[in-house]
């Protein structure tokens, strides 16, 4: 196993654990102490993780780039509410969309309405949240099972084959340099081609993601039409990305919809 793949490996077990230690990720990884020791203080430099006695733990330890097996969790429930909330209303009626996996596109499926519709999901969760919307239709790209989501080596063509309107994208962490990013590599792809495909692309992230970055880039700020977080997004985070021309709907002014 490559140091790359490696790291992403440990970065997913971090997930899933929050905290553990060097001699069980070496044996879990099938490499040396010294080797994890080593690959550990490099993703402490990325500010991805802070080692602790005699191992690590999570850095972000709220911010996953897909959920855990054992749950949605309940972090930050208000903000992907409200997000929630507010990236509906750049749905209409009709409009074939995309859910990207996450807690905030989940939020979303529970309040969409049950009115004609087409979604295309890989999140399990938010198939079983549809699936009793017998008005939407449902386009599953398949693949093998990764925690909470669906994802193969065909899902990205898959997708690039449809006519998408809106894809909806979350992301452990949001850099106005660096991008949307997520922990977990197998999902690029995929993500990839929501945003190449979708005629619009947004972003649905909450404020204490911002400033963030995680190992993998999947989109520069710039690809997504619109970032839609939460109002507690400070002025400071706010400038920096707007100074980049990147577009931010915080609710704090009139947003025109990109229907």
């Amino acid at each position: 196993m490559n140091a790359l793949k490696r790291h992403e490996k440990l970065m997913e077990i971090l997930i899933e654990r929050k905290e553990i230690g060097v001699g069980e990720l070496s044996s879990m990884l099938e490499v040396t102490g010294k080797t994890i020791r080593e690959d550990l203080a490099r993703l402490e430099e990325k500010g991805l993780l802070v080692r602790v006695h005699g191992g690590a733990m999570l850095a972000q330890n709220d911010q996953f780039g897909i959920l855990s097996s054992k749950g949605t969790g309940d972090k930050h429930t208000a903000e992907k509410a409200e997000i929630a909330a507010r990236a509906l209303r750049y749905i209409q009626p009709g409009d074939i969309i995309a859910l990207d996996g996450g807690g905030t596109t989940l939020e979303m499926a529970r309040q969409l309405d049950n009115a004609p519709l087409t979604v295309v999901t890989n999140d399990l969760f938010i198939l079983s949240e549809l699936a009793r919307k017998d008005k939407i239709r449902l386009v599953v790209p398949g693949g093998e099972r990764v925690r909470n989501v669906l994802i193969g080596p065909g899902s990205a063509q898959f997708v690039e084959g449809l006519n998408i309107s809106k894809a909806f994208l979350s992301a452990t962490a949001l850099h106005p340099e660096l991008g949307a990013s997520i922990y977990t590599g197998d999902l690029v792809p995929y993500k990839k081609a929501l945003v190449k495909t979708a005629r619009q692309a947004y972003g649905v992230v909450e404020h204490q993601k911002f400033g963030k970055f995680a190992l993998w880039t999947f989109a520069d700020c710039g690809e997504l039409d619109v970032i839609i977080t939460d109002g507690g997004l400070d002025d400071g985070q706010k400038a920096l990305f707007e100074q980049k021309n990147i577009r931010l709907d915080d609710g704090s002014g009139e947003q025109e919809n990109q229907a």
